[in-house]
């Protein structure tokens, strides 16, 4: 532990203090936050930060995790071959390699691509996808990948919650959006405060798959932190910069994991 993952933050934390770069200097130097004051001075970082928190919104916290429950309430009531067919389904976008999920998602939303031949064979007007909603396409790839997971997730919580309650609250006059608010959201609360974590700090960190699609572009308009980060540190050199960029977004990561911890907690 202290070998491969202590050790590689610590020089991590350091690098972030220098100037380091990849090419033309001979050594660092020491800068102190001058890396984190040229962060929150840079029009190109604050517009990341934005772009992270919708992607994040979008992908994990509303898409995943909305879907994730719907679907797994769907296939308890459904028959078992339904269940075995949409799970294989679902857990087949899951298990793809990111890479290859970007480039499918890149084919289905292209100019010329899947999506837009669909639109034009209904007769509705089509559109460059990629260019016209980038943040938006690359959200619901994520989704589209990365649902499965939820839907595990709780259908493991659904089967633990006992049947007598549900049918107890059935009889009792309750409807399905009643049980569903009164009874199974709160027996279930603390794995969806699990997925929602987990979720969010696997999206905060998505690279591969909006760099296939979009690379970030046009401009900069679906470039997400780890996309700068990768810009600053390997495209333009700038070890020291991405490196303190990397730091605000495990700072993100951490504020969001303090918030779900306390969702998570037991009442008293």
């Amino acid at each position: 532990m202290v070998l491969f993952l202590a050790g590689p933050i610590a020089y991590c934390v350091y690098i972030a203090f220098t100037d380091l770069q990849l090419t033309g200097q001979a050594k660092s130097s020491f800068v102190g936050f001058e890396n984190f004051r040229t962060a929150f001075h840079d029009d190109a970082f604050l517009n990341a930060v934005k772009l992270t928190l919708v992607f994040t919104f979008l992908s994990s916290i509303v898409g995943q995790n909305t879907l994730g429950l719907a679907l797994a309430a769907l296939m308890k009531r459904a028959s078992k071959p339904v269940r075995t067919v949409t799970g294989a389904v679902v857990v087949t976008a899951w298990v793809l390699p990111e890479v290859v999920a970007g480039f499918l998602l890149y084919a289905f939303f292209r100019r010329e691509g899947t999506l837009n031949a669909i639109l034009d064979w209904l007769g509705l007007p089509s559109q460059n996808w990629l260019f016209t909603l980038p943040i938006l396409a690359v959200s619901f790839a994520n989704v589209w990948r990365g649902t499965a997971f939820s839907m595990l997730v709780y259908s493991a919580a659904l089967d633990e919650i006992p049947s007598e309650v549900t049918e107890s609250a059935e009889v009792d006059g309750a409807n399905g959006w009643q049980r569903l608010w009164h009874i199974t959201l709160p027996m279930i609360r603390r794995s969806i405060g699990t997925n929602l974590m987990l979720n969010t700090l696997q999206t905060l960190s998505v690279f591969g798959l909006i760099w296939v699609m979009t690379r970030g572009g046009p401009g900069n308009h679906s470039q997400t932190l780890p996309l700068f980060m990768y810009e600053q540190a390997f495209q333009k050199s700038m070890i020291g910069y991405g490196t303190a960029v990397a730091l605000l977004l495990l700072v993100v990561g951490s504020l969001f994991s303090v918030v779900y911890m306390r969702l998570l907690r037991t009442e008293s």
